[in-house]
């Protein structure tokens, strides 16, 4: 199967580890192939790293069976002041009409729920920040094999609410959660999928932030939940959502599979 990746993620080689990781680890042979703006030039990539690796959505030599857009820091403008806003919803929309299946994540999914459906995002007065239980609220095979429950990393300065998508009839809320809202949003028969978190983080990506964030002084941004053993960040983290995004992701590539053949003539 072919998988489009539109990266617009600061730290592109990061992102490209934790999906090459993450399809690594399933039973399915996919090719990948990442995306690229031609509306923005990114300030943490040199331009030979893009251009050995990145293609544009128009250079694709066929079209993808599915596709994932990524987030990007830019969650506090207005959707209309990102840069590349026209680009990009030219590309929610090419996927919309070739495309079997698309994954928006976190702010990308805000992103497209604004696009698609009109629906706004809220500013937090503190970041979600950790790894947070959810409810699976869909009998669906997207979540086959998935117990009632499951753990979603979040990290972001924005939100989605309950009401707004319930108050749209194309959209179903799949996954939810008192403590972050709504983390996985369907629509189309789930071609249109919207992951507000990030189950495809490696176990350190929120260290990572954490320690960064602390360097820069941050005084919005507090422990990551539910994370280190104790709460105590000399400690390390243990993965408790990797299971869960094996069989999220395993299960999205089975339902992009073409249906089996008909039996031959004389067949039963």
């Amino acid at each position: 199967m072919r998988i489009a990746i539109l990266n617009l993620m600061p730290l592109k080689e990061v992102t490209e580890c934790d999906f090459l990781r993450l399809f690594g680890e399933l039973p399915c042979n996919v090719e990948i192939h990442w995306m690229r703006l031609r509306s923005h030039v990114p300030k943490h990539a040199s331009a030979e790293h893009m251009d050995a690796l990145y293609e544009y959505f128009d250079e694709l030599r066929d079209v993808p069976d599915g596709l994932i857009v990524t987030g990007a820091p830019v969650e506090l403008l207005d959707f209309e002041q990102v840069t590349y806003w026209p680009e990009l919803c030219a590309i929610f929309d090419w996927a919309r009409r070739h495309v079997k299946s698309t994954l928006y994540i976190c702010w990308a999914a805000q992103a497209a729920l604004y696009h698609f459906h009109g629906i706004p995002k809220y500013p937090l007065a503190r970041k979600k920040f950790g790894i947070f239980r959810q409810k699976v609220c869909v009998d669906t095979p997207l979540f086959a094999d998935f117990g009632p429950a499951m753990m979603v990393p979040h990290s972001r300065h924005t939100e989605i609410r309950r009401e707004d998508i319930r108050a749209c009839r194309e959209l179903v809320i799949a996954v939810d959660s008192d403590e972050t809202g709504p983390s996985v949003v369907t629509a189309r028969n789930e071609r249109d999928i919207f992951i507000t978190g990030h189950i495809e983080y490696a176990t350190d990506t929120l260290d990572t932030e954490y320690r960064r964030d602390q360097q820069r002084g941050r005084t919005d941004v507090g422990l990551p939940q539910n994370y280190y053993p104790d709460d105590d960040p000399s400690k390390t983290p243990v993965n408790t959502w990797c299971d869960g995004a094996r069989r999220f992701y395993g299960n999205w590539l089975k339902g992009l599979e073409p249906p089996p053949a008909p039996p031959k003539g004389g067949e039963p």
